[in-house]
C-alpha cells in the first residue's frame, strides 16, 4: 500500500468500528490520514480502539440519524484535527430482513433515518470544510439497491436512494471541487450480514448461497470493499464524480450459478 496516498487529510467515517468501515479506517490511516471513527454504541467504540492501537484516529459516540449529535461530532473533529477533507457515509443498519408490510412504520422509519438521513446530517453540517478543502464524499450503498431483494424492502429501498443520492449531490457540489461517489458491495462477510444470514428460512444453505451469487466464486470480506474505497476518496480517482461502484465479484452479470463446467448437459 502506498503509505502517502491520504498523507495528510483528514476522514470523517461514519460506522467505523466493525465490518467495513473497520476495513477502511485501518487503510485509510495506513495510508496516512487521520480518521475521526462515528458510532452510536460506546461499546463498540471501545472494542474498535483496543483492536487498532493505532496513532491518528479520534473515537466519537454520536446517532448520526440525529443533528446535533452529528453536528457536535464534527466541531469535535475539528477542534482535534484541525479540518475535514473527506466525509465517508459508511454507517448503516439493515433490519428487519421483510417484506413491505411486514415492516413497521417504527423499522421504516429508522432504516431511513440512519442510512440515508444520515448522509443529509453530515453533508449538511461538513459542506463548509469539504468546499474548503475541495474534498471528497463517499457513499456506503449495495447492489441491492439496484437490482433488489427478497424479504428485504425498506433495506433496498434506503440503497437505492443512496445511488440516486450520490448522483445528486455529484452534480450539486461539482462547482466546488467536491467529488461524490458510492461503493455498491453485494455480499459482505460482516457482523451485519451474519446477523441477516441468520433470520433466513434457509439459513443452513445461506453459506453456499452467497459463495454462489459471486461469478468469482465466494463472498469476500471487508478487505476487498477498503481498498476500493481508499482508491475513490484518493487522488487517484481525482476525475470521478457521481459513480456507484459495483464491488461485487460479478454478482450483477447473473446473480445465480446454476450448473457448473463439470455438471453441464451434454
Amino acid at each position: 500500500m502506498n503509505t502517502d496516498l491520504l498523507a495528510g487529510k483528514v476522514v470523517l467515517l461514519t460506522g467505523g468500528t466493525e465490518g467495513i468501515g473497520f476495513e477502511c479506517a485501518k487503510v485509510y490511516n495506513a495510508a496516512g490520514a487521520k480518521v475521526c471513527i462515528i458510532s452510536n454504541s460506546l461499546q463498540s467504540l471501545n472494542q474498535a480502539k483496543n483492536n487498532l492501537h493505532n496513532q491518528g484516529i479520534h473515537y466519537v459516540c454520536t446517532d448520526i440519524s440525529v443533528a446535533d449529535e452529528v453536528q457536535a461530532a464534527i466541531e469535535e473533529t475539528i477542534m482535534v484535527f484541525g479540518k475535514i477533507d473527506i466525509v465517508h457515509n459508511n454507517a448503516g443498519i439493515s433490519n428487519p430482513s421483510s417484506t413491505l408490510c411486514e415492516t413497521t412504520d417504527d423499522e421504516w422509519n429508522r432504516l431511513f433515518d440512519v442510512n440515508v438521513k444520515g448522509i443529509y446530517h453530515t453533508t449538511k453540517y461538513a459542506i463548509d470544510q469539504l468546499i474548503k478543502n475541495r474534498g471528497v464524499i463517499l457513499n456506503t450503498g449495495s447492489l441491492v439497491g439496484e437490482i433488489g431483494q427478497e424479504r428485504h424492502a425498506a433495506y433496498t429501498a434506503t440503497k437505492g436512494a443512496i445511488s440516486a443520492l450520490t448522483k445528486s449531490m455529484a452534480l450539486d457540489y461539482a462547482a466546488s471541487g467536491i467529488r461524490v461517489n458510492a461503493v455498491a458491495p453485494a455480499g459482505v462477510w460482516t457482523p451485519m450480514l451474519r446477523s441477516w444470514s441468520h433470520q433466513q428460512i434457509n439459513k443452513h444453505e445461506i453459506e453456499d448461497y452467497l459463495d454462489n451469487i459471486h461469478a468469482l466464486g465466494y463472498c469476500p470480506n471487508s478487505d476487498v470493499i477498503a481498498d476500493a474505497c481508499l482508491f475513490l476518496v484518493s487522488d487517484q480517482a481525482r476525475f470521478i464524480t457521481g459513480c456507484v461502484l459495483p464491488v461485487t465479484g460479478g454478482a450483477e452479470l447473473g446473480y445465480r450459478k446454476i450448473l457448473q463446467p463439470n455438471q453441464a448437459s451434454v
